[in-house]
């Protein structure tokens, strides 16, 4: 297989990817990388919308401050700055593209979610994150000089001095490397690392775990916003009921038909990490798996113009929400920690760049505010306008074959019983509350099994390939080392999770601990983990204004 050169290899097929594909500039040669053969992205099944001040009654300044108080004292200042004042372009550059914005009238309309002062929320009904890939995917295949790979898996970063000029990859039944002056990761969350999730099967943290094997740092992975309300039925997926729900009305119950979340400020619309708190709690006390959420307040003909998709969903698995209150609970949404980019996606790592769920940009702080997301992926994708493409390298050769890949030890149902495992002990473990015994017991544990399977034959062969060489796999290992490479990206999120919780003793956003249940001055601070140091503290940026919002 002959390895061309690109300038810039995209890895990841949501709405990061697809935006920063977009807007790269003109005249790039840029490869678009993509695990999944079908568009299943994260990006796809977010519900809500996407947050801008459109509005002559709001303000970029109480975006600003609602984004702050939500991120309970870990924002940085610029990184929200940038996001509030780009969001409202970013919705004419959409606009411009074929989103299909619902509107009043003739204006766009919105809608209100928790910790927004302001009805700012801009949707496409209740799929607007689908409605968002499907504009961006019909223009990124206008864009000249780019090729889109789908079914290819990104394995480790290639870093020659320093800096990152490619990736190895699997592409088809053959491991090989690819050079590019640049790359940017776009390959979304971790939140299939948990259990329970709202998550896609493929959100397992892969980039991630990627960037900081190649030596760049990550930081405040102790981070992680549950969503109150995922549909709990059993044998169905853990499907997300839009926050969006409750700014229209609905509202949450217990058994009895009391409120879970009465004594928070701000009740239904509380920030997400105080709601999630509230709901685990209920039910520990009751002794359930699941609360309740009445859609009814909503009325049938709103919940059908705006929501189609929910009652659908919802009918698909014999649920009739006009007529009863839905069963839900929480489970793990967003990551609001990743790998740590500057405000250009830059990483700490020269020639890696990071946007969208993977990236830290300091936007989210502790805890994102809600529909804040989709509009970061678009904000810092545009940065990479000013992208620093590192040196052109003469065209590869034809790759040199390198033999025939064994299957690792581990068989494909051993491999995918210790990813369940996994997932359960996560959940268990670093869930919406944790505690500092547990985290240090299971972290030993996950430690202990990552190198178990480092030591594996098959593993220190790929990692030891070297460039312009190719390795071809077998029947067998075609089935089982894709399975392996994704158990050990795991266990590196899940150890870089368990040791930022076990470091961070105290609690705020989406971190709680049971044993340290306050937030403390002096903790307000970013966690950073780098490889092959210790676990250290970064200051919050403040920005040239000095500009300082209380603790939340």
């Amino acid at each position: 297989m002959a390895q061309c050169d690109w300038d810039v290899v995209v890895v990841g097929g949501g709405a990061a990817g697809l935006m920063s594909c977009l807007e790269l500039p003109a005249g790039l040669r840029v490869l678009l990388l993509s695990k999944e053969r079908k568009p299943r992205s994260a990006s796809r099944w977010a519900q809500g919308g996407i947050a801008a001040v459109t509005s002559a009654t709001d303000s970029f300044a109480s975006h600003r401050d609602d984004t702050l108080k939500a991120g309970a004292g870990l924002c940085d200042l610029e990184a929200v700055e940038l996001l509030v004042h780009e969001a409202p372009g970013c919705v004419q550059r959409l606009l411009e593209l074929g989103m299909a914005f619902d509107r009043h009238g003739t204006a766009l309309s919105t809608t209100l979610e928790a910790a927004h002062s302001h009805r700012r929320v801009l949707h496409a009904q209740d799929r607007t994150g689908g409605a968002l890939v499907d504009a961006l995917e019909r223009e990124v295949r206008r864009r000249p000089g780019l090729e889109q790979r789908q079914g290819v898996v990104a394995l480790q970063l290639l870093v020659e001095a320093g800096r990152c000029c490619g990736l190895q990859l699997l592409e088809g039944d053959q491991i090989h490397w690819l050079r590019a002056r640049a790359v940017v990761l776009a390959t979304g969350g971790g939140g299939h690392l948990f259990a329970h999730t709202t998550n896609p099967t493929h959100s397992s943290g892969d980039g991630l775990a990627m960037a900081w094997q190649a030596g760049a740092e990550v930081r405040d992975l102790e981070f992680v916003q549950f969503h109150p309300t995922a549909l709990m039925l059993p044998g169905a997926p853990h499907f997300l009921i839009s926050e969006a729900v409750r700014g229209e009305g609905a509202r949450l119950l217990d058994g009895s038909g009391a409120s879970p979340v009465a004594e928070l400020e701000g009740g239904d619309l509380a920030p997400r990490d105080q709601v999630s708190r509230a709901l685990a709690r209920r039910m520990r006390q009751q002794g359930v798996d699941h609360l309740w959420l009445d859609l009814r307040p909503i009325g049938q003909e709103h919940l059908s113009r705006q929501f189609p998709t929910i009652l659908g969903r919802c009918r698909e698995l014999g649920l009739e929400p006009t007529a009863e209150p839905l069963p839900v609970a929480p489970a793990a949404h967003y990551w609001m920690g990743g790998v740590r980019t500057d405000l250009a996606a830059a990483t700490t790592l020269p020639g890696l760049y990071a946007v969208g769920e993977l990236a830290c940009s300091g936007v989210h702080g502790a805890n994102r505010l809600a529909s804040n997301s989709l509009m970061e992926c678009l904000v810092f994708a545009r940065q990479l306008r000013q992208i620093a493409l590192g040196p052109s390298a003469a065209p590869e050769e034809l790759a040199e074959a390198a033999g025939v890949l064994a299957a690792p030890r581990l068989g494909s149902s051993a491999l995918k019983e210790q990813i369940q495992e996994l997932r359960q002990l996560c959940w268990q473990v670093a869930g919406v509350e944790r505690q500092g015994q547990a985290l240090a017991k299971s972290m030993t544990t996950i430690r202990r099994q990552r190198r178990s399977l480092e030591h594996d034959p098959s593993w220190q062969r790929v990692q030891g390939l070297g460039v312009g060489q190719r390795l071809q796999l077998t029947p067998a290992s075609r089935q089982s080392w894709p399975l392996h490479q994704e158990l050990h990206q795991r266990l590196v999120l899940a150890e870089l999770l368990m040791e930022a919780a076990l470091f961070r003793q105290e609690s705020r956003g989406g971190h709680f601990r049971t044993d340290t249940p306050s937030s403390q001055p002096f903790w307000r601070v970013h966690s950073c983990q780098g490889r092959g140091r210790p676990i250290s503290t970064a200051a919050v940026k403040q920005g040239p204004t000095g500009h300082r919002h209380s603790e939340a």
